[in-house]
């Protein structure tokens, strides 16, 4: 059985993408990253970007994603019950 992501499970992976590539990337690697595609990434990034978790910015002709400390705080959370979750079995 195929087990789909949760759109928590999505964020979190999208986030830590950002995280993982120094707090910066661009729209190609994220796409790559987080398994998602375009559409659906765009859907998620807007979100996030009125959420306050992610900034879009460019510099020139770049695109570019950086992570908050909304979005630190958000993966941080995530881990603690991801944690708790699976003390219990869940």
């Amino acid at each position: 059985m195929i087990l789909r992501r949760t759109k928590i499970e999505i964020i979190h992976d999208i986030l830590k993408a950002i995280q993982n590539k120094g707090g910066k990337i661009k729209p190609t690697h994220l796409l790559y990253k987080s398994n998602l595609s375009h559409n659906k990434m765009k859907e998620y990034l807007n979100e996030l970007i009125k959420k306050n978790m992610v900034e879009e910015k460019t510099d020139g002709k770049n695109k570019f994603y950086l992570i908050t400390e909304n979005g630190v705080r958000y993966i941080n959370e995530f881990k603690k019950i991801k944690e708790f979750s699976e003390t219990f079995g869940l």
